[in-house]
């Protein structure tokens, strides 16, 4: 059997460091792959602005962020002018591409197109519509609520998903998140610096299966007639990993293997409050991972030793309670640049 299946993941996933433009700006993707995103996340590295994340499926001048509760926005207070075969297109505002500003910018490749379709499970049927990669474990599903627990929603990844965000697109919902290393039971907002805890409102106190994941009746992913958007993720050996550690408060803290070099690295701590924190290859582009970006909140980027990306994994490098807190228990999502071995067997060189 192979290690990976996924020997080029800049066709699935690509970061990028970029600066805005005088006007609509196109930026390409410094990978040697050619990606059309269908997910673009894009934060302000210099200044106090909120994050954006614009998809293919609610459309390109629609954004929400990761740090506020607030409703969709279609206002063009920041938006991209288009996705591109090899990235995107940005406006000239604050959010997105200011003018001289410099941006960090993640982005997922989904592409296959689900029509519209009903819901099942308990309570009125309702619509959704999607975009889904199989092969790369990664789904968009833009779904209507009915409010009442048991609700089921098809992500179409043909696995169970291993860490889903949820966002109501109306006013004042909170993001909600599902990691598969907390369980069903256990609830952690996305979005904010809250700890986990148990609730069976927000996921019915139900495992998500290989094609639904199921809903309790609490308003931030369930409002009746409401609109919502889901990112869906799963586990894809050599590429994409979710998982969970526990930090030892040594600045010689745990290695975490992930069968990869990541591109991408989101972590959390689950036990004290603190934020998201967000790494990748590209701003920094050598080790150790000492640029610091918040998914949580609008601070701009800090620099402090962390993170030390390996071959084949992780480690953390600081006993901050974000990242290292003794005792405390982490979940985190990593994306790959490089698997270990390829899908010949043949290892990767560590940069």
């Amino acid at each position: 059997m192979a290690y990976t299946t996924i020997d080029d993941p800049e066709k699935y996933f690509q970061s990028k460091s970029y600066t805005g433009g005088s006007g609509d700006t196109a930026h390409t993707f410094d990978g040697t792959s050619d990606m059309q995103p269908d997910l673009v996340w894009i934060k302000n590295r210099t200044q106090t602005d909120n994050h954006a994340m614009i998809d293919s499926v609610r459309g390109s001048r629609k954004w929400i962020g990761s740090n506020v509760a607030d409703q969709e926005d279609s206002n063009n207070s920041a938006y991209l002018a288009s996705f591109n075969s090899d990235g995107f297109t940005t406006s000239d505002t604050d959010v997105v591409g200011k003018n001289g500003e410099t941006y960090a910018s993640w982005s997922w490749k989904a592409g296959t197109s689900i029509g519209s379709t009903s819901t099942s499970g308990s309570g009125t049927a309702k619509t959704y519509t999607g975009s889904v990669n199989t092969t790369s474990g990664f789904s968009i599903i833009r779904y209507v609520g009915n409010g009442t627990a048991g609700h089921t929603i098809p992500h179409h990844l043909a696995q169970k998903p291993d860490m889903i965000l949820v966002k109501h697109l109306g006013d004042g919902q909170q993001w909600a998140s599902q990691w598969s290393p907390l369980g069903a039971t256990k609830v952690m907002r996305f979005g904010t610096t809250n700890t986990v805890s148990d609730s069976n409102t927000r996921w019915n106190d139900t495992e998500p299966t290989s094609s639904v994941f199921t809903l309790g009746n609490e308003a931030e992913g369930n409002t009746n007639d409401g609109n919502h958007i889901a990112y869906c993720f799963a586990n894809k050996q050599g590429y994409l990993k979710v998982g969970s550690y526990t930090g030892n408060g040594s600045s010689d803290g745990p290695f975490v293997y992930t069968g990869f070099r990541p591109a991408f690295l989101m972590y959390k701590n689950t036990t004290t409050a603190d934020s998201y924190f967000l790494h990748d290859n590209r701003r920094q582009g050598y080790n150790d991972q000492n640029e610091l970006l918040f998914a949580d909140i609008t601070q701009a980027e800090s620099t402090v030793d962390r993170i030390r990306f390996t071959a084949n994994g992780f480690k953390t490098l600081d006993s901050d309670k974000g990242v290292n807190k003794s005792g405390d228990t982490y979940v985190y999502m990593a994306i790959a640049e490089a698997p270990l071995v390829n899908s010949n067997g043949v290892p990767n060189n560590a940069r």
